[in-house]
């Protein structure tokens, strides 16, 4: 199985934050932002918003005489012992932000050994998850996820996929048509979101937006009451430019 995405701005800032990180963590006893300007070759604005997210996200602290050091979020995803924990917390505060700025609940997938996972989750009383009423893993065909996961896959994975699971009518707008499913795919760009307008359960509208780290297939999504459907669009950008942290955590 091969993938079949190419890069969006989430991976580049992802990818810059880890060249920047990775330029303190040589530096044990702190670097400047001039010195990591001439070290990573980012310029002044790009590289202050970056420092500004790693120190969010706690992978960098800056000292009195404003030098950076490592900070100790960075010590925990590096500690053989402690990382799968540190990583789901890290990503799970991730979610968390992510759900208040987008206002919806938001879900993270993986397709792991031909299957879609929602790994985790950021829900809250204003921000419901969807009513899981068929199991994700039989729906590829109509949600958000399954068509965000199976868009990384190349046209055998797509078909491996969907030869093991039928695809089922879940609502009038469910695609049913296997050529109709695929060539959409073919044709969704990687730098859109993919959207699920009522297609899984009526009453509910999503989004999903890939984050694939390394060779593993994953994305992010949203799910909104249709009531809410104005909003969608919007919400789906505001994710995708929420990406890069979560990209970077899956990187160290």
């Amino acid at each position: 199985m091969a993938l079949k995405r190419e890069s969006t701005a989430p991976y580049h800032s992802a990818q810059d934050a880890l060249r920047v990180l990775e330029t303190v963590a040589r530096h044990t006893t702190g670097i400047t932002d001039i010195e990591l300007a001439r070290h990573t070759g980012l310029g002044t604005e790009r590289l202050t918003a970056l420092l500004r997210m790693l120190r969010r996200e706690g992978y960098v602290e800056q000292l009195a005489d404003g030098a950076y050091v490592t900070g100790e979020a960075f010590g925990r995803l590096g500690s053989v012992h402690d990382r799968d924990e540190a990583l789901r917390g890290q990503l799970q505060r991730n979610l968390d932000r992510l759900r208040d700025s987008v206002g919806a609940a938001v879900y993270m997938s993986r397709y792991v050994d031909g299957e879609i996972h929602v790994t985790q989750c950021a829900e809250g009383p204003a921000t419901p998850a969807v009513n899981e009423w068929v199991d994700f893993r039989s729906a590829a065909h109509a949600s958000a996820i399954g068509k965000s996961l199976l868009g990384q896959l190349d046209l055998n994975g797509r078909r491996d996929h969907l030869s093991r699971h039928r695809m089922a009518r879940l609502t009038s707008r469910t695609i049913t048509n296997e050529r109709v499913l695929l060539s959409r795919l073919d044709a969704q760009a990687p730098t859109v979101p993919v959207l699920d307008l009522q297609e899984y359960a009526i009453g509910t509208v999503c989004a999903a937006v890939p984050i694939t780290a390394g060779s593993a297939v994953g994305c992010l999504a949203l799910s909104l009451p249709v009531e809410h459907a104005h909003r969608l669009r919007e919400a789906a950008d505001t994710l995708n430019r929420g990406a890069a942290p979560l990209l970077l955590s899956l990187a160290i």
